[in-house]
């Protein structure tokens, strides 16, 4: 019954209602095939928990005629040992197969082929590209905040500020944050990042379809927190050669590093110095 029924459903269906669609990335397949499962596995313990409820409340109602208290049970081994044992046992697989799908997801990539600096400021993006441009020191391109619009389209699309990503190459994106705590978010990745002052957190995956992609902050972050938008576009490698190119051209090399963090007295790892008396 269950195969006749996911027979007749639509791909977004099938993917759990989730954006996108299959292999966007070299994770996008392992999230859905995640997330699709687990709700499997929970509509079935659900319908079995919602059929015992009805069928006590049908088989073991009162009748008409009856008075009195029903046999009065203390206690049945069995079943208390069945409920404790399979929510448990749910609960030890949920978490293991969490962890080895967050394992692989987290593990770095030896020598990507692309490595990216992403900074959240409030409320845009600064992409640093390393390892390009003259001598290897890197081109930025850097962003600023969504322009609304009046009428049907709330924002302009074509001021925000765009990730080049090349098809089928391995990249590694460091993420930091100028001011507050911002969350790097590209939609239809199925993956997001905390941004964290003082903090360098990383992402690693390999993008496999060309596109135009949405990102945007997923943690709130002040007042103009759902303009802090921006896009990816995955592209073919001459393509993603050419953008490095015009930002050079346009004179934007090296990087826009943390000399431009709004928190400058952020605490180090290290041991204090000596104070001299």
């Amino acid at each position: 019954m269950l195969v006749v029924v996911l027979a007749g459903c639509t791909q977004v269906q099938l993917r759990g209602f989730l954006p996108g669609e299959p292999g966007i990335t070299n994770h996008t397949d392992r999230v859905t095939g995640l997330w699709v499962t687990s709700w499997i596995v929970l509509l079935i313990v659900g319908i079995i928990t919602w059929g015992l409820i009805i069928w006590a409340a049908v088989v073991y109602r009162r009748r008409k005629g009856q008075t009195g208290l029903p046999a009065q049970l203390r206690y049945n081994m069995p079943i208390e040992i069945f409920y404790t044992v399979v929510p448990l046992v749910l609960v030890l697989g949920f978490f293991a197969f969490t962890a080895r799908d967050q394992a692989a997801i987290e593990a770095p990539t030896a020598n990507p082929d692309v490595t990216i600096e992403v900074y959240g400021k409030r409320w845009a993006w600064d992409f640093n590209y390393l390892n390009e441009g003259p001598g290897g020191n890197g081109v930025y391109s850097p962003g600023v905040q969504a322009t609304e619009l009046e009428g049907p389209a709330t924002v302009d699309y074509d001021k925000l500020p765009v990730l080049y990503l090349p098809v089928n190459k391995t990249v590694q994106i460091d993420i930091h944050s100028r001011d507050v705590i911002h969350s790097f978010f590209v939609v239809d990745f199925l993956y997001k990042k905390d941004m964290v002052p003082g903090k360098t957190n990383h992402m690693f995956f390999t993008p496999l379809k060309t596109g135009t992609y949405q990102g945007k902050c997923a943690e709130l972050c002040g007042e103009y927190h759902s303009l802090m938008l921006f896009q990816v576009k995955v592209v073919e490698q001459p393509e993603y050669d050419a953008y490095i190119a015009s930002l050079e051209a346009l004179g934007q090399t090296g990087t826009l590093g943390s000399d431009y963090n709004v928190n400058q007295n952020q605490p180090g790892t290290g041991a204090p110095a000596p104070v001299n008396e």
